[in-house]
């Protein structure tokens, strides 16, 4: 495996909603640059993930088929198990495949409303918001951008393009000043308190603008939280790193606003990150630059300037240069 993305393998990566994917559906996905196969079996229900590759002669498993919880392979018809055993090989009748006949599988876990695949020990990025009952969950996206993860990483932590890029909901040009405001580390990564701005509509029913506070936390590169003291909402953004400049993104909301539609909420995050897209798949160079020199800060970037820095310590370097 390459120095790039072994260090990103040590983090749970979402890769697809959960709701789509219906018993015995097989998909295919790249995750960090390796074709993957992912299915869900029609009795348990349970998600299996594994490399798109039958060891027996490279066909794309996920040409395949779930047959009675067991994925198997549409070349040769070799049947392998949720543990991904090999059980049949239909050429040799009352053949029994040793234990090397096995696909090299992946962990799985559902959390967020979101599949999560990984090959170490990690945990799961924390969202502390979804556990409270009271609060009301929303799942948005995915959206397809043309940009690494750590650039949408990036853009999500970043105060200063409120005013200019969501401007008339998130920001003003007219109260653009970034104040000052906390960075810092805690037992679980990144943290940044007391970034202010002023929104015109901080939220899909304000009706008018207000002093907005936001904690940002980042548990994991290619995640991060945030939460808003006016609304008290929290807000997930989970990334998929399919390739070094390829990326699926979803929202995760934790709401206490119980009156508005899941359909008009859902609206204003698409209109957000609508207007995000262009300027994420507009910025070059694509991966994001972890040199210093390569671009300019001033104070106002503390939150990009230490998110590149907990990139460098953590050793990440896929989507990055």
């Amino acid at each position: 495996m390459s120095e790039q993305k072994s260090a990103a393998w040590n983090y749970w990566h979402p890769v697809w909603r959960a709701d789509r994917l219906a018993p015995g559906e097989v998909v295919s996905l790249v995750l960090l640059n390796e074709r993957l196969v992912l299915w869900r079996d029609q009795e348990q229900g349970q998600f299996q993930a594994a490399a798109d590759r039958c060891p027996h002669r490279g066909a794309a498993l996920s040409l395949g088929r779930v047959e009675a919880g067991q994925l198997r392979c549409t070349y040769h018809g070799w049947c392998f198990d949720r543990q991904g055993q090999c059980t049949s090989v239909p050429a040799l009748a009352g053949f029994k495949p040793p234990s090397s006949y096995r696909l090299d599988c992946y962990k799985v876990r559902l959390e967020y409303g979101l599949i999560w695949i990984a090959r170490g020990d990690a945990t799961l990025p924390l969202f502390e918001a979804e556990h409270d009952s009271s609060r009301r969950h929303l799942l948005c996206g995915p959206y397809s951008v043309n940009a690494s993860a750590p650039r949408i990483v990036e853009n999500f932590l970043d105060m200063g393009h409120f005013a200019f890029v969501h401007e008339h909901l998130l920001g003003h040009r007219e109260q653009c000043e970034v104040m000052d405001y906390f960075v810092g580390l805690d037992a679980h990564g990144l943290v940044i308190e007391n970034a202010q701005a002023w929104q015109p509509k901080a939220s899909v029913n304000a009706n008018e603008g207000t002093l907005v506070s936001y904690r940002y936390e980042v548990r994991a590169p290619f995640q991060a939280a945030l939460y808003k003291s006016v609304t008290k909402d929290g807000i997930a953004l989970f990334i998929c790193p399919h390739e070094p400049e390829r990326s699926t993104v979803w929202f995760r909301m934790a709401l206490v606003d119980h009156e508005s539609s899941d359909e008009s909420l859902i609206a204003f995050q698409d209109r957000i990150f609508a207007q995000d897209l262009p300027i994420l798949e507009s910025q070059w160079p694509k991966c994001l630059p972890l040199e210093h020199g390569m671009e300019l800060h001033c104070a106002a970037d503390k939150a990009s300037v230490a998110y590149r820095r907990y990139l460098r310590e953590q050793s990440i370097c896929f989507g990055t240069v």
